[in-house]
C-alpha cells in the first residue's frame, strides 16, 4: 500500500524517503484494524470469500460472453497478474492487458487509458463482429500525445524524417502539398525493414493534413496467435486494417487516405543485399479498386533503413541455425495466408523477427510522386492490360523515386544525427532541420 502513488521516474533516493513517509502514515491505522473488523467477523467473510469463489470458479467455462480483464503488474494488495492469467484460461473469450507500471489503483492512475484499451481490442463496436470503417474511431488528443511523446518520441528525433512530395507540374517541393487533400486518395509505396518508415508517414499526414492514413497491414497483426497481444493495439488505434479486398472497397468508397505496401511483408521482412528492392505480386489488383471508385494514386519512396540498422540475420541464416529454424516451421503452420502459390515469391512469405544491430543514426527521406488521376477511367483500367500498364508504370515511379533519395541524401548536411541535434540546440527545437535543395 505504501507503494501506491510513487512515481517510477524518481531516483532511488527520492523514492526511498516517500515509501517511508507513507508506512509513517499507515502505522497508526494498523491498531485499529481490530476494531473495524473484528476478528470473528473477519473469519466469517473469508469464508463466505471461499465458498463464493468455488462456486464462481466452477462455472467460469460456460461463460461465452466476450470479457476484458486489466491487471496491474506492481498491485500489492492482490495477485492481479496471476489472477488476470487465470481468468484468460478459464474463460472461453477473454482479453487480458497487463499495466507492468501501474498499482491496485489502476484506472486511478496516470498512463492508463480505459477508453483506449476498449478501442485497441476493438470491444467498442456497433454490432457483434468489428466493422474495421464504420466502428472506427479517431484516436483522441490523449492517445495521440501518449503515443507520440512516450512510443515514438525516441525514434521521431533519430530519423529526422524529410517528407517531399511532387506538384502537379512536376516539382518536388518539402512537405505534403502535392498530396491530394480530399479522397480517396491511395498512397503505394515501398516498404523499408520492419516497417520503420511508417510512423513518420502517420504523423505528418496529422500534423501537415489533419488526415487520418488507415493503413492496410497483415492480418496476422490482428487475427493471428501474436496479433491479440497488447504490442500491436497502437496500430488499431490509428485506424490500421487487415489488408483484404473487401477492406480497401470500403475505405475507398468512404474517401478515406489508404495506406498500401504491394510488396507487404516480402519487402519489410527483405533478405541480405535486397534493400530498397520491390517485391511486388504479379497481380495489378488496387489498380482496378482504385479506378472503380475514381482514387487518386499517389506512388512514394522512403529510403533511411540502412542508416539506422544493419541486418546481421536474415530468414537464410536462422533457417540454417537447427534450434531457430524448427521454431520458424513451426510457428509458419499457424501463420495467416493472404495469396495462394500463384502470385509469385510475395504469396505466403513466412513471419519471423530478423537479427539486426543499431547504427548511429542517418536520416529518413520520403517522396511522394505525381498524383495520378484514375477518375474517368474506370472503364479503361477494366481493360487488364491497361490496369497492368498503370500498375507497372506505379512500380517504375516508385523505383525512380528510391533512387532520387539515395543519389540526393548525399548532399544533406544535416543527414548525421549529431548535425541535426547541434542545429536544434542552437536553433529552435521545433524549427524544421535543413536538408538538400530538392
Amino acid at each position: 500500500m505504501a507503494m501506491v502513488n510513487i512515481e517510477n521516474r524518481l531516483p532511488p533516493s527520492l523514492k526511498l524517503t516517500q515509501l517511508s513517509r507513507n508506512l509513517t502514515d499507515l502505522l497508526p491505522y494498523l491498531s485499529s484494524l481490530a476494531d473495524i473488523i473484528p476478528r470473528d467477523t473477519l473469519l466469517w467473510k473469508l469464508k463466505l470469500l471461499k465458498s463464493a469463489a468455488a462456486y464462481a470458479n466452477s462455472r467460469l467455462h460456460a461463460v461465452k460472453a466476450e470479457v476484458l480483464v486489466v491487471a496491474s503488474g506492481k498491485d500489492y494488495m492482490v495477485p492481479s497478474r496471476d489472477e488476470a492469467e487465470r481468468l484468460a484460461r478459464s474463460l472461453q473469450n477473454c482479453t487480458v492487458r497487463h499495466f507492468n507500471d501501474n498499482g491496485h489503483t489502476l484506472l486511478l492512475e496516470d498512463g492508463v487509458n480505459l477508453m483506449s484499451v476498449i478501442k485497441g481490442t476493438y470491444k467498442y463496436r456497433r454490432s457483434r463482429k468489428y466493422d474495421y470503417v464504420s466502428d472506427f474511431l479517431p484516436p483522441s488528443m490523449w492517445e495521440l500525445k501518449n503515443a507520440y511523446d512516450k512510443q515514438f518520441r525516441l525514434l521521431s528525433l533519430a530519423t529526422g524524417s524529410v517528407m517531399l512530395s511532387t506538384l502537379e507540374d512536376g516539382k518536388i517541393v518539402r512537405g505534403l502539398a502535392g498530396v491530394p487533400n480530399e479522397g480517396p486518395v491511395l498512397l503505394v509505396g515501398y516498404h523499408n525493414l520492419l516497417g520503420l518508415e511508417l510512423n513518420s508517414i502517420v504523423e505528418e499526414f496529422l500534423r501537415e493534413k489533419s488526415i487520418i492514413v488507415r493503413g492496410l497491414a497483415h492480418p496476422e497483426l490482428f487475427w493471428g496467435k501474436n496479433g491479440t497481444s497488447a504490442p500491436f493495439d497502437v496500430l488499431k488505434l490509428f485506424g490500421a486494417v487487415p489488408v483484404a479486398a473487401k477492406n480497401l472497397f470500403k475505405l475507398l468508397k468512404t474517401k478515406s487516405h489508404v495506406l498500401l505496401y504491394p510488396g507487404g511483408a516480402r519487402e519489410a521482412l527483405h533478405r541480405k543485399g535486397e534493400e530498397y528492392k520491390l517485391f511486388w505480386p504479379d497481380q495489378p489488383e488496387f489498380v482496378r479498386m482504385a479506378a472503380r471508385f475514381g482514387a487518386t494514386i499517389v506512388p512514394f519512396a522512403a529510403v533511411g533503413e540502412d542508416d539506422l540498422l544493419e541486418l546481421v540475420l536474415d530468414y537464410n541464416d536462422l533457417m540454417n541455425i537447427p534450434v531457430v529454424s524448427d521454431y520458424l516451421k513451426d510457428a509458419s503452420r499457424d501463420t495467416i495466408k493472404l495469396r495462394d502459390e500463384s502470385n509469385g515469391e510475395v504469396a505466403n512469405v513466412q513471419l519471423f523477427f530478423p537479427g539486426v544491430v543499431p547504427k548511429i543514426p542517418g536520416r529518413y527521406y520520403y517522396l511522394f510522386g505525381k498524383p495520378i488521376e484514375t477518375k474517368g477511367k474506370k472503364e479503361i483500367l477494366q481493360d487488364k492490360e491497361n490496369a497492368n500498364e498503370l500498375y507497372l508504370q506505379i512500380q517504375s515511379d516508385i523505383e525512380n523515386s528510391l533512387a532520387y533519395l539515395i543519389k540526393k541524401r548525399e548532399e544533406d548536411p544535416y543527414r548525421n544525427i549529431f548535425d541535426r541535434t547541434a542545429y536544434r540546440v542552437m536553433y529552435s527545437s521545433v524549427e524544421e532541420v535543413p536538408t538538400f535543395e530538392p
